[in-house]
């Protein structure tokens, strides 16, 4: 199941135009299994941690998150967006821009993050004085080729 949830611009988070998603159980397995599944499809240069706690965006790269372990509490879309519950086995495909902070976790909670193409990231937290930069490099980010977790386009996002 895909939940998908769009966040208007947010103080200084930009957000964007296309939806965060939400695949509700879509994976199983450890992190190197999470991690082989978003590599199968296009998405790497991932990584095997949590989600920080303050309110953060990539300006550089779409994301996607895949929660292999716990439970935790994720507001997307900065300060007036929205708290998602996460748990093991679900994906979130985050637009570049959207910002997302961790609000709380369970002590086991482990996230996969990977970048469509290997894709060098950023982390932004909304310094104004950055805002040309961000917009120039928000408006040269490409729609991925793949879905991390269907394979397949990314319907959503046309």
């Amino acid at each position: 199941m895909t939940e998908a949830r769009r966040f208007a611009p947010s103080g200084e988070i930009p957000n964007s135009a296309l939806p965060l998603l939400v695949r509700r159980g879509a994976l199983s397995g450890d992190a190197a299994a999470v991690t082989a599944h978003f590599a199968r499809h296009g998405w790497s240069n991932a990584w095997t941690d949590g989600v920080f706690p303050y309110h953060h965006f990539h300006s550089t790269a779409h994301e996607v998150l895949g929660v292999t372990r716990g439970q935790a509490r994720v507001r997307f879309g900065g300060e007036g967006g929205e708290t998602v519950e996460l748990r093991a086995g679900d994906a979130v495909v985050i637009p570049a821009g959207v910002g997302h902070c961790r609000e709380w976790a369970s002590p086991d909670f482990e996230v996969v993050g990977a970048y469509p193409g290997g894709a060098d990231y950023d982390i932004r937290r909304g310094d104004r004085a950055e805002r040309a930069e961000v917009e120039a490099n928000l408006a040269a980010v490409p729609l991925p080729d793949a879905d991390p977790v269907s394979g397949g386009k990314v319907p959503e996002w046309g």
